[in-house]
């Protein structure tokens, strides 16, 4: 596996590897890696001959007062995970490498879908994903490349940004990844306290919740969400920024369940921000989750 910090020797590595006919895919992280990341490499590497993955936490998708400097890291764990997945090539810049000093471009989407759900409270946040993730298309130069459902919201948003920007790149979304009693896999777990991390399983619990609403025939998202909104409420640590049924496509509020709703949260336990989501797919049932 290849560790590369500039920018250049990924160019002239994927270039490399396309004269020789290879199909290359990337996995954007940014590092402290976990099950779920490694599932976005696994479905990599049995679509494309190679695959990059960058590792670099991004200063432009953190507001003020956000976790950026005490976001987890650990690259040399990164690695490890990494190359027992079969990683190729591993990004790692410094902020200063993807950035120049004066930088002043940014890719940004200017209708309402980063307005909705996460971006309420966090109002720079898609400016910042969609201008790295921009940079890295560019910087690697893809096949495809592959992202967790669980950010359902940036899936959708860089699916459009793909496709107003006319990159030529297939984006791919990975079910989410969960720990054996429900909770969603997320690099911010760690942030957890013991009493906090059982506390957390509201958040999985209202979604299997809402799934079993759902599969049980129910179609009035308002009922949905207000009894996915009532078990959360019932967890004394938890304090709910959003619940929301949309469109998983424009992010658009939606009254009925059908085909392609998005039904999502981030919620508070403690100080730590958290995210969990299902989407309904065609048997009614939600796509890329498993039934509790």
């Amino acid at each position: 596996m290849i560790i590369v910090t500039k920018i250049s020797d990924v160019r002239t590595q994927v270039a490399a590897w396309k004269a020789e006919g290879l199909t290359v895919g990337l996995v954007p992280t940014m590092g402290y890696l976990h099950e779920g990341h490694a599932s976005l490499v696994d479905k990599a590497v049995s679509m494309c001959d190679r695959v990059v993955v960058s590792d670099f936490v991004n200063p432009t998708q953190f507001g003020p007062g956000e976790d950026l400097e005490s976001y987890p890291r650990d690259f040399e764990r990164d690695c490890a995970l990494l190359e027992e997945h079969g990683c190729h090539m591993v990004f790692h810049p410094e902020v200063s490498e993807m950035y120049a000093p004066d930088a002043c471009t940014y890719v940004e989407i200017l209708s309402d879908m980063p307005k909705k759900l996460c971006g309420k409270t966090r109002p720079i946040h898609f400016r910042g994903v969609c201008t790295v993730v921009s940079k890295l298309f560019n910087i690697v130069m893809p096949d495809r490349a592959f992202f967790g459902q669980k950010d359902a919201q940036q899936l959708a948003i860089i699916r459009r940004m793909v496709r107003d920007m006319s990159y030529g790149i297939e984006i791919i979304g990975c079910p989410i990844v969960r720990e054996a009693d429900g909770l969603a896999k997320s690099s911010r777990n760690t942030y957890l306290n013991a009493e906090e991390r059982k506390a957390a399983l509201i958040l999985s619990k209202a979604v299997f919740l809402g799934q079993r609403m759902v599969s049980e025939g129910e179609k009035d998202a308002k009922k949905i969400v207000n009894a996915m909104t009532d078990l959360i409420q019932s967890e004394p640590l938890a304090k709910i920024d959003y619940v929301s049924a949309v469109n998983g496509t424009t992010m658009e509020d939606v009254l009925k369940i059908e085909e392609g709703t998005l039904v999502a949260m981030a919620v508070y336990i403690g100080k730590t921000r958290l995210i969990d989501n299902f989407t309904v797919g065609t048997d009614g049932f939600s796509m890329g989750e498993g039934r509790q």
